[in-house]
């Protein structure tokens, strides 16, 4: 091979399902040495699936069934399931987005990186520690005998690079790696991704639904809606002049801190697998669609020159992306809805007792937005969870509607449940598997507001309707929905209750850019019709800058600074929110 020829091509690469139907489909794709593809797109446009198969792997239930990747020189596909092995972390390796999931909670971090060399040659514990250093973790015998539980979730991500690089391999693919982590240790993974390919020439193919962290390392992006390639071009190109709609939908979709905006989402939802129209899957979506698009499946031509291409027969037609409506920030003069003092809370394990939060104060108006900001571990979720009675705090009051609120859930009446409402990061968990969404949605408001079960269900319908969603929603169990459409649910469910404060934890951390569009503005919309206060746990400055009157800041448990969010946002006087501001991605910076 020489220097110029591609590491990875990846031609007319098709997966589909055991009944036929395409998954991905005509997947073109080139990788130079030294170079950082990214790939983005929606939940179900096929990325995960994409970088899989770079590995010649399919998963349960699909079947690569055309086309050609080629690894350095080796054709992956139609290798044998040994031939495979053989060549994942020697010829091309593999970061999961779950990081914790994806290390042996039994191993050792030290056994871990061990197991992955010794598949290619007997490793000395130096070279294993030596590992753990080049990815900025301790080089230490102790930090390697370490259980992946006892480790933060940028350091779990940092393992799983080093495992990637234990037998520098020439292709690393990273799937969603900085999904769900905050903003000071995404920057640090993201810095490190920068270190290998400055240090160690290394290539890597990053998969990502976020524009906004791609446009931070990638020098091409390949954008991909249901199943194939969209747009694909340099970064700065697609950032600065989309061609596609899909790729200008996602960038106006992107909340960013350096220009705070009402967002503009995207209409419709993408479809699935089975449901993909003939002709351009994207024109039930598209503002420009003509009749060709709904019947000629559209194929990629250069835009402008050779290396930006675009999937779409009237790409000249696509405005420039626009910024949002600029939010106006009018002061909130209504009374407190929440009232905290003094707020204190700890842990308790068998290493003693960890102070978690401490001296926390703050008023939460009604019609109001307050978001809670900080790293993993400030603790943003245990003072969320004091204040709805799921933990115990050691000292300080709650108040609510000017009544003392008990720390106890048990020991509060449904009135007081009733008020004080939580969205949990994760709706899948929140949600009864077994009931069907009407059946969810109708229990707040029978069990906590006294409504007769056939009033509860006559709401069901415009509880949808509130969260931008169909009411035929309500027959569906909650498996049957896709990530965005649960956290609507959960959200409805919390309205259901006709709360006076809803507490909103991380409710967007792990969504599509869309579909975070659509909630953000769903909630405020909210505020303004029903006057609910809002309390807003968040990593994501784009997202504080978009929805939140006045932001908290806490470091290590303790308030560091507040005030209003464009103040702190735009001239933050305290050094930990000022690494917070720079740390945050935004597209401002291109």
């Amino acid at each position: 091979m020489t220097d110029e020829t591609p590491l990875l091509e990846v031609s007319g690469l098709r997966i589909a399902l055991a009944s036929g139907t395409p998954i991905v489909d005509g997947v073109d794709l080139t990788l130079a040495r030294g170079e950082i593809l990214g790939i983005v797109g929606e939940s179900g446009s096929g990325k995960t699936t994409t970088a899989l198969a770079l590995l010649g792997h399919a998963q349960r239930g699909a079947e690569i069934t055309g086309g050609s990747v080629r690894v350095a020189g080796r054709e992956v596909l139609g290798l044998s399931r040994a031939e495979r092995r053989e060549i994942r972390g020697k010829l091309i390796s593999y970061v999961p987005q779950d990081a914790g999931q994806a290390l042996n909670p039994s191993l050792r971090i030290a056994d871990s990186v061990t197991d992955v060399l010794r598949r290619h040659r007997e490793p000395a514990p130096a070279a294993v520690l030596g590992l753990l250093g080049s990815v900025d973790l301790p080089a230490t015998t102790e930090f390697g005998r370490r259980l992946p539980h006892q480790l933060s979730g940028g350091q779990q991500q940092r393992v799983t690079i080093a495992i990637s690089l234990a037998c520098e391999p020439p292709v690393i693919v990273m799937d969603e790696p900085t999904t769900g982590l905050d903003v000071l240790t995404q920057q640090s993974v993201l810095d490190e991704i920068r270190r290998l390919r400055a240090e160690r020439g290394a290539s890597l193919v990053y998969v990502s639904h976020d524009l906004a962290v791609v446009s931070q390392i990638a020098d091409r992006v390949a954008v991909m809606y249901a199943g194939r390639i969209v747009e694909e071009g340099p970064i700065a190109t697609l950032m600065e002049r989309p061609r596609h709609p899909y790729t200008r939908g996602l960038l106006q979709s992107i909340p960013d801190h350096r220009r705070p905006a009402r967002l503009l989402p995207m209409a419709g939802s993408a479809p699935g697998v089975e449901e993909r129209p003939d002709g351009c899957a994207f024109a039930p979506r598209c503002p420009q669609a003509a009749d060709d698009c709904r019947t000629t499946p559209p194929v990629l031509e250069s835009v402008d020159f050779e290396r930006h291409q675009v999937r779409c027969p009237h790409w000249e037609l696509t405005p420039p992306a626009t910024l949002g409506i600029p939010r106006d920030r009018t002061e909130v003069t209504a009374g407190p809805a929440l009232q905290v003092r003094g707020l204190r809370a700890s842990h308790k394990g068998r290493g003693g007792t960890v102070v978690v939060a401490e001296d926390i104060s703050f008023d939460v108006r009604r019609g109001e937005c307050l978001a809670l900001v900080g790293e993993s571990g400030s603790g943003k979720t245990t003072i969320a969870r004091c204040l709805v009675g799921l933990h115990l705090p050691d000292g300080g009051s709650v108040r609510l509607r000017d009544a003392p609120l008990p720390a106890r859930i048990r020991k509060r009446s449904a009135a007081q449940r009733r008020g004080i409402q939580y969205v949990f990061q994760n709706p899948y968990q929140s949600l009864n598997p077994r009931r069907r969404i009407g059946e969810d949605l109708a229990r707040p408001g029978h069990v906590l507001r006294g409504l007769s079960v056939a009033e509860a269900r006559a709401e069901v319908g415009s509880l949808l309707e509130r969260v931008q969603l169909s009411p035929r929603l309500a027959d569906r169990y909650p498996s049957q929905l896709s990530g965005g459409e649960r956290q609507r649910v959960a959200i409805a469910r919390a309205l259901a209750a006709r709360p006076d404060v809803l507490v909103c934890d991380e409710v967007t951390s792990a969504l599509d850019v869309s579909v975070q569009a659509a909630i953000l503005e769903a909630l405020a919309e909210l505020r303004d019709d029903l006057g609910v206060a809002l309390l807003f746990i968040t990593h994501d400055l784009g997202v504080v800058s978009g929805v939140a009157d006045r932001v908290l800041v806490l470091e290590g448990g303790r308030i560091c600074e507040t005030g209003p969010t464009d103040s702190v946002l735009r001239t933050p006087e305290h050094p930990y929110t000022q690494r917070l501001v720079a740390a945050a991605p935004t597209l401002a910076a291109r």
